[in-house]
């Protein structure tokens, strides 16, 4: 029997090893919507108890300032500052966001071409592999 025939219900390596492969990335497929989904829930609550905390705060000073009398209003020039400010904050996010969302779609577009230049690379070293075989092998005449 040469080395390239099998008993039967034998496997190669390759073949085995490449259904293993197969169902590796398959459960890993099946669990990367899961992923998504819990990242997003979380950043929601983070967000939601951010806020609440934010206003509790805000609602509880405001309690105190009323309580002892302290004066809360504020002169239209520092309300101004304070708007302008919030301005560009939210401003600097949104371009922060956009930053991000352009390296996102980036990175996952080198991906794509590493995957498109992994395919070629291995195109080419099967075709060097066939001229090499085919240079050193005999022919039968």
């Amino acid at each position: 029997m040469s080395k390239n025939e099998q008993t039967p219900g034998s496997k190669d390596v390759f073949s085995v090893y490449q259904e293993n492969i197969d169902k590796i990335f398959t459960g890993i497929r099946q669990s990367v919507p899961q992923y998504h989904q819990s990242i997003t829930n979380v950043q929601q609550e983070y967000l939601q108890a951010y806020e609440n905390v934010v206003d509790s705060t805000i609602t509880l000073q405001k309690e105190y300032a009323k309580k002892f009398g302290v004066a809360t209003n504020i002169p239209q020039a520092t309300l101004k500052v304070m708007n302008d400010t919030t301005e560009e904050i939210v401003k600097v996010a949104s371009i922060h966001n956009q930053i991000t969302l352009a390296t996102i779609d980036s990175t996952q577009q080198n991906i794509k071409t590493f995957n498109d230049n992994a395919k070629s690379f291995a195109d080419l070293n099967r075709n060097i592999l066939q001229s090499w075989i085919s240079a050193f092998t005999t022919k039968n005449n």
